[in-house]
């Protein structure tokens, strides 16, 4: 007994061991990115920085928010990410729904014919031309039409619906609830994990996306957060490099001058892109950890 004791002790601590491994794995970078962020930008290029900035400034952040569109691309991430996931998440849940039912004629198959569609795609061109011939490049409906449906989330969604007691479902249609009260009144309320995961995936995706910015909108004023700043950092980080590449003299003052860096604009830019994401998390946390886990036990 005492052996086996002895043993789950040993076990346990190496558990806690493990875990502070791994979480140290991902705080650390963390913090070594925010120290260099309020760290004078060319001091930085030395080295030797850690968790805590050596010479402090708020430049790299001024730099940033001194874009005059940075408050429109952040009304535009904003937009598209609250309504964005919102219309994901219930359109996504309600088809989820639909095809998790065995009275659904073809059922099988218009559920393999979904997921079908996530194993090929039609290419970068060809779904370019879709978006222009439905009138919806360079406009902010690009950003929320096509992230409707997500066939992964759908069939997350369906795995967990599929779990609820059938009895749930019966029970309502004899007091006379139809299709769209059972879905309201009775799944939605018991599935508040899966749609707290998914609606963290499509936020995360939405408020992170710099690609369709790039290159299906034209409109400066139309871009998102995460556009504007990977564009600001490829400017910073070309005259950074130019002046760096150069021998003058007079070139070379003016990078003594230069306190931000596109190293040091770099690292601001993830502190802002990160942190509305670090303040959502924890509200969704509880209802997350319990939608990781779906489809890994089976009654």
């Amino acid at each position: 007994m005492r052996a086996s004791s002895t043993l789950e002790k040993g076990m346990g601590w190496l558990n806690y061991g493990v875990l502070i491994a791994l979480s140290l794995s991902i705080l650390l970078p963390i913090v070594n990115v925010l120290a260099l962020s309020f760290n004078v930008g060319t001091d930085a290029a030395k080295g030797g920085i850690t968790f805590w900035p050596r010479l402090f400034t708020l430049d790299n952040y001024k730099e940033v928010f001194s874009q005059s569109n940075i408050i429109n691309g952040f009304m535009i991430s904003f937009f598209r990410t609250l309504l964005g996931t919102l219309l994901s998440v219930l359109l996504t849940a309600m088809a989820a729904f639909a095809l998790k039912s065995r009275t659904l004629p073809g059922h099988k198959w218009l559920t393999f014919l979904i997921f079908f569609t996530m194993l090929f795609s039609g290419g970068l061109i060809p779904y370019y031309i879709v978006l222009k011939e439905l009138h919806l490049t360079n406009s902010i409906w690009v950003y929320v039409i096509p992230a409707l449906y997500s066939v992964w989330n759908m069939m997350i969604m369906r795995a967990f619906f599929q779990q609820t007691p059938e009895g749930l479902e019966e029970a309502a249609r004899i007091d006379g609830c139809g299709d769209f009260s059972i879905f309201f009144r009775i799944i939605m309320p018991v599935s508040k994990p899966v749609f707290a995961a998914i609606a963290l995936f499509n936020a995360v995706g939405h408020w992170n996306d710099w690609f369709t910015g790039a290159f299906y909108v034209r409109d400066p004023d139309m871009k998102p957060l995460s556009t504007v700043l990977q564009e600001m950092l490829t400017k910073q980080q070309a005259l950074t490099d130019t002046l760096l590449s150069a021998g003058n003299a007079m070139q070379m003052q003016m990078m003594d001058k230069i306190q931000v860096t596109g190293t040091s604009l770099k690292m601001a830019t993830i502190i802002i892109v990160i942190t509305p994401i670090l303040i959502v998390y924890p509200l969704l946390q509880k209802y997350f950890a319990q939608g990781v886990m779906i489809g890994s036990l089976k009654e």
